[in-house]
């Protein structure tokens, strides 16, 4: 519904745009009528366009009106204070003003003569009342569609004071130009004469003289944007999320350093603002000392892989597979991973998706390590110390490197499975260059003998950029007994119920072998998914997909217990994080960007918290499309959705599908000092800026981007 009503809004006003510019123009050359005749069928043209324009402009504001009856302040307030007023103020006098003055006109050229246009006809048709309200409609237009393109986030009425001066000034240009129009139209005893020419270099003299204005504001934009050679990633405006209830829970002191330090230009948040010691990035390490339970060597090179089709992959690879091997270890266990870069030019990370390892171990180039480049290693030593589903893959250049197949699956299993029977299966889907859309290195249908009785774990993952995969589980019930790597509490029985996963998040499935065929599927297809068979006597076929049981909904499945916080907490910091599109510049470069708060990154806040707070985080989505949030080294449980408290098993999840139109609140414990980066995983929207950082106070990163640095994390 949301995009329906927004979608609505935003093309009735392009269309008025577009009409009201066309309607000002015919309102304006009425005056270059041959005579009565010609007046008259121009005039009863425009009462077409009147009522055009002002139905529009109804139908834009009604859906601004409508975003305030159902959604959330952030969604609507912008468009119901500026818009709507800007829209209808002028909309409004057409019907006032220029229709009565247009039926009077037609009235009196009802005869339709031939005869040129008299004293009394030309100021008749350049009267003030009549013209300027179709040009003021244009201009309104053109200020409201200006407000779509770059909403003034979040909204404070010091950032729309410049762009509503220059509307009101050049609306009172206008009105001089017409006045000065009308008035020698009536003091001239001869008729009109119509020079396109003049008009044309007229307009176009203004136009430049327009553009040349507007350029410099733009061109400085563009130089700001530009990346510097050489930049902490802790260089930001720091956001630290004092609201007024949370303010109270500090003390006078500590609240004024932290204010002081906010208000300074260029603040690094490591910075000793609050009189706190300052502890390096590269000091929160894993255990350097005592020999691993488990040793992986990942060898980053280039090949040529084939899918089960036969189709050959040029890749960024693990050891030479893609995905890259699976790593697998027991909770507890002391994990090093030895990392040699053999021949990927732009270098490589690994990043632990999921899995809450020291902030020295998190894999971010410039923010937690320097990248790897050709012939270099790098050694990461953690605890694995959460059960569950996760993967790796690199965080430099993440967007060309995930998308060519430097990633792969982790998994950490609860210190005794050795002797469980089971069938543990992954289905990680991805969308190869030059292959399509594939399960790992599988783009065609894989067939599986499982004995009925046998119980089956089914791992999903989803790799992609910007596409959410539907999975159906046909042939038997299931549970959904784990989201991001967290086990659900109580999970009930599903059967038929489509499971939409977004890019970079987990499912883990649970059912029993049943003495028929069982079929994982991909977005629906009969031919890209995995047949689990009882016996191998038959070659069964793909049983049509069951999609009888609607969309799951982790905020009302399984049953609740226990939290450390919930929803009624006091919470020590309360972040809000708009998601929207909007004209910005990145690195120079215009366009119109996935925004965080109406800004693009190095522009985007930083939020700031202390170890052992309790922080939420209210997450809004205004865009047109879905933005799947993560937040590394911490696993954020979702208090509400829609304003909805989520009533079943706790769900805690480290990447988040934001929807168009939602509204999700969700809150973690500051429990893992570091920098932390926060980022949209469509990787597409991250490597153009719709990325952030959670830092704590008092720490501070020795590692640097920018464009003379190799470090480039998205």
């Amino acid at each position: 519904m949301y995009s329906l009503i927004v979608n609505t809004g935003q093309g009735a006003l392009a269309i008025l745009l577009i009409m009201s510019l066309i309607a000002a123009n015919k309102s304006s050359k009425l005056i270059f009528s041959k005579n009565e005749q010609e007046l008259n069928r121009k005039t009863r043209k425009l009462i077409f366009w009147s009522w055009s324009l002002l139905l529009l402009a109804l139908l834009s504001s009604a859906a601004d009106v409508a975003l305030a009856a159902a959604y959330h302040p952030a969604f609507w307030l912008d468009r119901l204070l500026l818009r709507t007023p800007l829209l209808l103020l002028t909309a409004i006098s057409i019907p006032l003003s220029a229709l009565p003055r247009i039926r009077k006109l037609a009235q009196r050229t009802q005869a339709g003569s031939d005869q040129e246009l008299d004293v009394a006809r030309r100021r008749h048709a350049t009267e003030t009342g009549l013209v300027m309200p179709f040009k003021l409609t244009a201009l309104a237009a053109a200020g409201a569609f200006y407000f779509f393109l770059a909403p003034p986030l979040p909204f404070v009425w010091f950032k729309v004071l410049m762009p509503i001066t220059i509307l009101v000034f050049l609306g009172g240009l206008l009105w001089m130009h017409q006045s000065n129009r009308n008035q020698v139209a009536a003091a001239s005893p001869e008729a009109t004469v119509y020079r396109p020419w003049r008009r044309r270099f007229r307009i176009s003299g203004s136009a430049i003289a327009a553009a040349v204005i507007i350029s410099l504001p733009v061109l400085i934009a563009a130089d700001k944007s530009r990346l510097p050679d050489r930049m902490p990633m802790m260089t930001g405006t720091p956001d630290w999320g004092l609201s007024e209830t949370a303010s109270k829970h500090h003390s006078h002191s500590a609240l004024g350093g932290l204010l002081h330090a906010s208000h300074l230009p260029g603040t690094e948040a490591g910075q000793e603002a609050s009189g706190s010691p300052s502890i390096s990035v590269a000091d929160l390490a894993g255990p350097r000392d005592g020999e691993a339970d488990r040793v992986f060597d990942l060898v980053a090179k280039q090949a040529e892989v084939k899918l089960s089709s036969g189709k050959a992959v040029q890749a960024w690879t693990y050891n030479g597979v893609i995905p890259g091997p699976e790593l697998r270890m027991k909770l507890g266990e002391l994990i090093e991973v030895r990392l040699v870069n053999e021949d990927i030019a732009d270098g490589v990370t690994i990043h632990w998706h999921g899995l809450d390892v020291p902030n020295a171990e998190d894999g971010v180039a410039g923010a937690t390590q320097d990248a790897v480049m050709p012939g270099e290693s790098h050694t990461y030593r953690f605890r694995a110390e959460q059960v569950g589903t996760f993967w790796y893959h690199s965080h430099q250049h993440s967007k060309e490197a995930v998308e060519k197949g430097l990633f792969g699956m982790l998994i950490v299993e609860p210190p005794s499975t050795e002797d469980e029977p089971g069938e543990d299966i992954t289905v990680a889907t991805h969308v190869w260059e030059g292959g399509g859309l594939a399960i790992g290195d599988n783009d065609t249908l894989q067939r599986k003998i499982v004995a009925p009785g046998t119980p089956v774990k089914i791992r999903l993952l989803n790799t992609d950029n910007w596409t959410r995969k539907a999975h159906h589980v046909t042939g038997t019930s299931f549970r959904v007994t784990a989201i991001d790597g967290v086990e659900l509490n109580k999970p009930g029985e599903l059967r038929g119920t489509a499971l939409y996963l977004t890019t970079g998040a987990r499912y883990d499935l649970a059912f029993i072998m049943p003495d028929n065929p069982v079929y994982v599927s991909v977005n629906g297809s009969k031919k890209l998914g995995v047949l689990l068979a009882p016996d191998g006597g038959k070659d069964y076929e793909v049983p049509d997909i069951d999609g009888s049981g609607g969309l799951f909904d982790p905020s009302h499945y399984g049953e609740p217990a226990d939290t450390p916080f919930g929803p009624d907490s006091v919470f020590d910091r309360e972040f809000t994080m708009l998601l929207d599109n909007g004209l910005a510049f990145y690195n120079g470069v215009p366009g119109l960007y996935d925004t965080i708060n109406g800004n693009v990154f190095p522009r985007t806040p930083m939020f700031v918290v202390k170890e052992g707070e309790v922080v939420k985080t209210t997450i809004i989505n205004r865009s047109a499309v879905d933005h799947p949030m993560h937040l590394h080294g911490h696993h954020m449980l979702v208090l509400s959705r829609n304003g909805e408290v989520t009533t079943g098993s706790p769900w805690w999840s480290d990447t988040l599908d934001v929807l168009p139109g939602e509204v999700y609140e969700v809150a973690f414990l500051a429990d893992n000092p570091g920098l932390w980066m926060d980022h949209c995983h469509n990787l597409v929207h991250a490597a153009a800026g719709m990325t952030m950082h959670l830092m704590y106070d008092g720490v501070s990163s020795p590692f640097e981007i920018g464009r003379e640095v190799l470090n480039h994390p998205e």
